[in-house]
């Protein structure tokens, strides 16, 4: 099934305006290495396989855009969009501003991509459905202890973006939503859908943005056994 990418303007669906102000200099946090000047290789390849194992130059091109995109992700989720500026993203990245704009063209050809939840809902729902509901919960809970973030949880800073907030919004219920939900079968799949994220949301919050200390202190298995009976009950037909 082909995912789909959707825009929208305020709670219907934009297309692609990503307006942004001027840039600012937004608040720090924004740790830096050295700068690295990676390049694509240029000669031609087969696809990638354990056999033919894409060159290192572009596994170093691959290895410096996901740094950027999870500089952007970090950043999004604690400044308004317009106040993001690539050299804090640059920054962050340990790469030069330059370099953003070699792979990605311009700040909102890369935050397109920040906003986007597509590869990350391919994890999320990558189980069964007789077992997505452990899946789910297992696997955002791991992402937060191992990697302090889920990149579902974006969608809880979307207030802070304005028309981008519009944007991110869209995208979280075309592609986590309706694509959890054209997965269920039964009758209210939409609405079963819908509850099962929004209680795996909640967990998320509480775990890795509230906090809460006995969450934290109990073990990632005994945490699932309890809570994915409850999500899991939204995702089987009744």
């Amino acid at each position: 099934m082909a995912a789909r990418n959707t825009t929208a303007g305020a709670e219907a669906c934009p297309t692609t305006d990503t307006r942004t102000t001027a840039d600012t200099h937004p608040a720090t946090d924004t740790r830096p290495t050295a700068d690295t000047h990676p390049t694509a290789d240029p000669r031609p390849t087969t696809a990638p396989s354990p056999d033919h194992p894409p060159p290192a130059g572009r596994r170093d091109a691959e290895a410096t855009k996901g740094a950027i995109i999870r500089a952007a992700r970090y950043l999004l989720a604690r400044h308004a969009h317009g106040d993001i500026t690539l050299k804090a993203v640059a920054d962050r990245a340990g790469v030069s501003a330059p370099l953003i704009l070699k792979y990605f063209g311009n700040k909102d050809a890369l935050f397109s991509q920040v906003m986007s939840f597509e590869a990350d809902v391919e994890t999320l729902l990558d189980a069964p459905v007789a077992d997505l509901g452990r899946h789910m919960v297992r696997h955002l809970l791991t992402g937060q202890a191992e990697r302090g973030a889920d990149p579902i949880l974006r969608i809880v800073f979307a207030p802070l973006h304005g028309e981008q907030g519009d944007i991110l919004r869209a995208n979280f219920r075309t592609q986590v939503a309706e694509r959890l939900s054209e997965r269920l079968s039964g009758r209210d799949a939409g609405l079963r859908a819908e509850l099962a994220v929004g209680m795996l949301l909640g967990l998320g919050v509480m775990y890795g943005i509230a906090r809460g200390p006995h969450l934290r202190a109990t073990e990632i298995a005994e945490v699932t056994d309890r809570y994915a009976p409850l999500v899991q009950s939204f995702l089987t037909p009744r």
